[in-house]
C-alpha cells in the first residue's frame, strides 16, 4: 500500500507537507507547482487516504412504501439494503420505520432522516415538525425543506424514444404508471409519461391510442396493459416501458399471444432488475445505479448534521442503457 512517505521521497518534500496538501489544509505555504507534483504522485502510486467518518447518531431511514411497491417493485428494496450497508460504514446509527409504524413511532430527537417511498401532505407536515434534516430517495415532494436523490427518468426517456428513432421507428408506444398528488393522493402524471409525450411530440409521433397507464407498477398490471395493447387495430413497432416490473407482464401478455419481439414490436424498459437478462427475450432496459444513489444521499445527510445550510440541494442521477435482444 502506498504511503505518503514514498509521495514525500517522488517529490522531494516532507512528509508534513504531502500530509497537509492531501488533506487541504489552506494554512500550508506551497507553490502551485508542489501542490500538484503531489497529487500527482498520490495517483501514480495509488495513494488512498483513509476516511474517518465522525459518527451521527439517531437517524431514521422512512421505509414508506405501499405493500404493493413493496412486493413488485425491487428498487425499493435494493434502496433500503444498500443504505442500511453504506450507513453502517459511513458510522451513520439508523433505525428504522416502515408505513405500518406510522409517524407517532418516529423520534422526536432524529438528527436527520433518509425517506423512501411516499408521504402525503399530513405526513410531510408533521415530519417537518420532527425534523428538519432529511432526504428523500426517489421522490422531492418538498424540495423547499428537503435535499432529494431522485433517477433522471425524464432523461431515460428522452434516451429512449431518440434510440428508436435512431433506428427507424416511426410508431412508438408507452405503457407507464401514474404518479399521486400529495395533497389529495389522487393519481397525477407520472414524470415518466410526461417526458414520453414530450419527446414523442417533438419528432410529431405522439399517438395517444398507444399510451396505456396504470395507477400502479406492477406485473400483473404490465400484463393486462399488454392485453390492452394487443386488442388494437395495429400494433407500435416500439414500445418504451416505465419500470421492468411492468415490461415483465407485458412480455408475458405478447409471448402468449406469439408476437416476435424485437421483429414485430421493440421494447425498452427501465430499472434493470436481475430477471431482466433471463426473460424471453432478454430485455433491453436503462441500469439505475441504486448504490450511487444511496452514497449520494447519504453523503447529502452528512453534509446537513454536520455543516448545517439552508440551502437545499436536488440531484438526479443518469442511467447507463443494457442492450439485449429486445431492441
Amino acid at each position: 500500500m502506498a504511503t505518503i512517505k514514498e509521495i514525500a521521497e517522488i517529490v522531494g518534500v516532507s512528509s508534513a507537507a504531502v500530509s497537509r496538501v492531501l488533506n487541504y489544509d489552506e494554512g500550508i505555504s506551497v507553490s502551485d507547482e508542489t501542490r500538484e507534483a503531489i497529487f500527482a504522485a498520490a495517483e501514480r502510486v495509488g495513494y488512498k487516504k483513509r476516511v474517518i467518518y465522525p459518527k451521527i447518531e439517531n437517524v431514521a431511514l422512512l421505509y414508506f412504501t405501499d405493500n404493493e411497491d413493496e412486493l413488485e417493485d425491487v428498487f425499493y428494496h435494493g434502496v433500503k439494503d444498500e443504505i442500511i450497508g453504506q450507513a453502517e460504514k459511513m458510522n451513520i446509527r439508523l433505525s428504522v420505520f416502515d408505513r405500518q409504524d406510522g409517524m407517532d413511532a418516529i423520534p422526536r430527537n432524529l438528527n436527520a432522516f433518509i425517506a423512501v417511498g411516499w408521504l402525503n401532505r399530513k405526513e410531510l407536515d408533521k415530519l417537518y415538525q420532527i425534523c428538519k434534516n432529511g432526504v428523500f430517495i426517489g421522490t422531492s415532494p418538498d424540495e423547499k425543506h428537503y435535499d432529494a436523490v431522485r433517477p433522471n427518468m425524464d432523461s431515460f426517456l428522452t434516451q429512449m424514444v431518440d434510440y428508436f428513432m435512431e433506428k427507424g421507428h416511426q410508431s412508438i408506444g408507452f405503457i407507464g404508471g401514474s404518479d399521486r398528488n400529495i395533497d389529495t393522493g389522487e393519481p397525477s402524471m407520472d414524470i415518466r409519461e410526461w417526458s414520453f409525450r414530450q419527446s414523442a411530440a417533438y419528432y410529431h409521433c405522439l399517438n395517444e391510442e398507444y399510451i396505456l397507464i396504470s395507477e400502479s407498477f406492477t406485473v400483473s398490471e404490465g400484463y393486462r396493459l399488454g392485453k390492452e395493447l394487443l386488442k388494437k387495430e395495429k400494433l407500435p413497432t416500439a414500445l418504451c416501458i416505465a419500470s421492468d416490473t411492468l415490461a415483465v407482464g407485458v412480455l408475458q401478455a405478447l409471448n402468449e399471444e406469439g408476437v416476435q419481439i424485437p421483429e414485430q414490436i421493440a421494447l425498452f424498459s427501465i430499472n434493470d432488475v436481475n430477471i431482466a437478462k433471463y426473460l424471453s427475450p432478454p430485455l433491453t432496459t436503462i441500469h439505475i445505479d441504486i448504490p450511487c444513489i444511496c452514497e449520494t444521499a447519504l453523503e447529502l445527510l452528512r453534509s446537513r448534521v454536520l455543516h448545517g445550510g439552508t440551502i437545499t440541494k436536488s440531484v438526479f442521477v443518469n442511467g447507463i442503457p443494457v442492450f439485449r435482444k429486445s431492441c
